[in-house]
């Protein structure tokens, strides 16, 4: 059952790993029987923004069709509510604004077009100061006009000619029938899913092609947290905490959107029916956010929304105002897929300013995606049972896709979040950051030839970058904990 509202209140040589040697062996085994049936492609959760969600940018860069009303993915049955702040008798907007002087040692301020901050995105506006005796109001008020996001090509046609949201098509409608007799066969038997609706295979087939390129990362990284903390559940309770009830999660959630000004702005969902841990998706124009109550953790969830808000709801927010909007002007002005920057640099925000930013999960998906493109569902069930120790945990790290039953494959689109990640480390020096957010949805590699004909007056900073030292030292401290070099990145990026 879930539950919405609206807030209104504002290295080249290495040493073989045994996760290396088993995937040898599993390479070896595969070839000699590729004649032999496996199940399905493997649909993978991410570290805050569904995997799918993906799968829905790269649609919307290729012209898909309408948004159908019911895209959210989210569940139909759901109760309404609606917060109704106070508000003071002044403004908040209608404070003096100052200038900020960069700190000592912090970069030079964008050159080309400066960005002017709407409202307090990027904490430079000052408040009110209260008279004496009157309360501090921290929150602000709901803006005059919600911003409306274009469509997007989220939906694919059925037999029948009509349009089907592809969140609903990638879910399969026996997952409990064959979860029940996969643990009854002690993990050895394949899942047979059958999809009501299944997705075109030329859809499939573009995203089937798993890379190896980074698999030494990956598996470093996760037997680095394996060192620390033995497994991932360890992990996921050590470094994210207790899970947080509904009512604290609506707390944080308006929290969070008064940092970033966008009050009253976006759809709420908390559900304990979605494929991911979090969604950001468009319904009728209207930003939607959907969080899975069994991943809201009191450490992670600043992050997931970091992720979801503070990188994909602002980025799709100033990419509206700009000439590239929509496939045809991305054509016009030969921009480089969104992807895998726009994962990459929403999963960097994810861990900022964690005690611990192990980047295990990126990793995790990374490494299972590059297993299932050689394993039967059982055999890669198996193979993650080094690093995720509770069944009904690792089973949910599997989400099913329709493919032939006689192929092995796997949504290799998971793979943008690591490959994003160690992509921005790389260049991190010389990327402009608040210009990245500020030009909407582009690859890094397009900012520098963009920003001087980008409409940037009136961007959607995040707050967490109003101080950019602070921001450059914790993607060090990333870098440090997941024992990655420049030296390193220069050699595989």
């Amino acid at each position: 059952m879930s539950k919405k509202c609206i807030l209104n209140t504002r290295v080249e040589a290495e040493v073989l790993s045994p996760s290396h040697v088993y995937l040898e062996k599993l390479h070896s085994s595969s070839s000699s029987t590729s004649s032999t049936t496996s199940t399905v492609l493997q649909e993978l959760l991410t570290t805050g923004s569904s995997s799918y969600n993906v799968l829905l940018q790269e649609e919307e860069e290729r012209g898909g069709g309408e948004h159908g009303g019911g895209g959210s993915g989210t569940p139909k049955r759901s109760l309404s509510r609606r917060w109704r702040p106070r508000t003071s008798a002044k403004s908040a907007s209608s404070a003096p604004h100052r200038k900020k002087r960069p700190a000592a040692g912090a970069p030079a301020p964008i050159s080309a077009r400066t960005i002017a901050v709407l409202g307090n995105a990027m904490g430079l506006s000052q408040r009110p100061t209260p008279r004496s005796g009157e309360k501090a109001h921290t929150r602000q008020p709901a803006c005059s006009k919600l911003p409306l996001l274009p469509r997007s090509g989220v939906t694919h046609r059925v037999d029948n000619g009509r349009r089907l949201c592809i969140l609903a098509a990638i879910k399969p409608s026996n997952v409990e029938k064959e979860k029940v007799k996969f643990f009854k066969s002690d993990f050895t038997y394949n899942p047979q899913f059958e999809y009501s609706n299944p997705v075109s295979p030329l859809v499939l087939a573009r995203h089937s092609n798993a890379s190896g390129r980074f698999l030494t990362q990956a598996v470093r990284i996760m037997e680095l947290a394996l060192n620390k903390y033995g497994n991932y559940e360890n992990f996921e309770q050590a470094t994210g905490g207790n899970l947080l009830s509904r009512s604290r999660i609506w707390a944080n959630v308006r929290k969070y959107m008064e940092k970033e000004g966008c009050v009253g702005e976006v759809m709420v969902h908390v559900t304990d029916d979605l494929l991911s841990r979090a969604s950001m998706t468009v319904v009728s124009g209207r930003p939607t956010l959907t969080i899975n109550i069994s991943a809201a953790r009191e450490h992670w969830l600043e992050g997931m929304l970091r992720h979801e808000i503070g990188t994909h709801y602002l980025r799709s927010i100033n990419n509206s105002q700009q000439p590239w909007c929509g496939s045809a002007g991305r054509k016009r002005h030969g921009l480089r897929p969104l992807n895998p920057t726009e994962e990459g640099l929403a999963s960097i925000h994810s861990v900022l300013f964690r005690r611990d930013p192990t980047l295990w999960r990126a990793a995790l998906l990374y490494y299972t995606v590059h297993l299932a493109a050689r394993a039967s569902f059982a055999q890669l069930f198996q193979g993650l049972g080094r690093f995720v120790r509770d069944p009904t945990h690792a089973l949910g790290l599997l989400r099913p896709r329709q493919e032939g039953p006689d192929r092995h494959g796997a949504a290799s689109k998971d793979q943008v979040y690591l490959e994003g990640i160690l992509n921005i480390l790389r260049h991190r020096e010389q990327i402009d950051f608040p210009m990245l957010i500020a030009l909407g949805k582009v690859s890094f590699e397009d900012v520098e030839r963009l920003k001087a004909s980008g409409q940037t007056e009136n961007a959607r900073i995040p707050h967490f970058l109003q101080d950019r030292a602070a921001y450059a030292q914790q993607l060090e401290k990333i870098m440090e904990v997941n024992q990655l070099t420049d030296q390193e990145l220069r050699l595989i990026v």
